[in-house]
């Protein structure tokens, strides 16, 4: 594969994954897990994905970890997602729409089948990202610390960063100066000359 056809792959897969995964946040699923993977693929070919992947990820395992973190939260969460694949179901069912909706039979169910097979889809990878959240992360406080260890070293990563273009911005402004002023004293030496020849 060439250069070319290879960046149009990885450019298209990229984006579909991050608008997955942007709509996995209000959709049952691995939303942040989903924009961090399309970051990820995008981050081959652009510096602004690049720049995002690492926080994304970050908070990403920050929210499966947290999600995890008590009995209550687990069994609310696969509450949460029980109901969207009963509500996947129904849709995918399609019954009639009942005698009490007040709108156009044509926004009953909206977008039919496709819906439904994504609602249940992204409940599935939902169930899956909770049992690996549940095996990494619930009643591990060593995860959960390794997460807090990969956060501050991305801080220092990014601070090292900037002190570094700071230094280098130091560098060119006193090479800047340095020129202004050499250009001052040859225009004042072209000044002197000019006034010494004068009749």
């Amino acid at each position: 594969m060439n250069a070319a056809a290879k960046r149009i792959v990885l450019e298209t897969l990229g984006w579909v994954v991050l608008v997955a995964g942007v709509l996995m946040l209000l959709l049952p699923g691995p939303g942040l897990l989903g924009t961090f993977a399309g970051l990820a693929i995008l981050s081959t070919q652009y510096e602004w994905a690049r720049r995002w992947t690492m926080p994304v990820k970050i908070r990403a395992l920050r929210g499966a970890a947290e999600s995890v973190e008590t009995i209550p939260r687990i069994a609310l969460t696969l509450l949460i997602t029980a109901g969207l694949i009963a509500v996947g179901v129904v849709w995918l069912i399609s019954p009639p729409p009942p005698g009490w909706w007040p709108l156009d039979d044509a926004w009953w169910l909206f977008g039919g089948r496709p819906v439904a097979i994504t609602m249940l889809a992204s409940s599935a990878i939902a169930i899956g990202l909770i049992v690996w959240s549940i095996v990494r992360f619930h009643g591990k406080p060593e995860a959960r610390a390794w997460i807090d260890r990969v956060e501050a070293d991305y801080r220092a990563s990014v601070a090292q960063h900037e002190r570094r273009e700071a230094r280098e911005e130091t560098a060119e402004a006193r090479e800047a100066t340095e020129q202004a002023r050499e250009a001052d004293r040859r225009a004042d030496l072209s000044e002197r000359t000019a006034r010494s020849e004068a009749p």
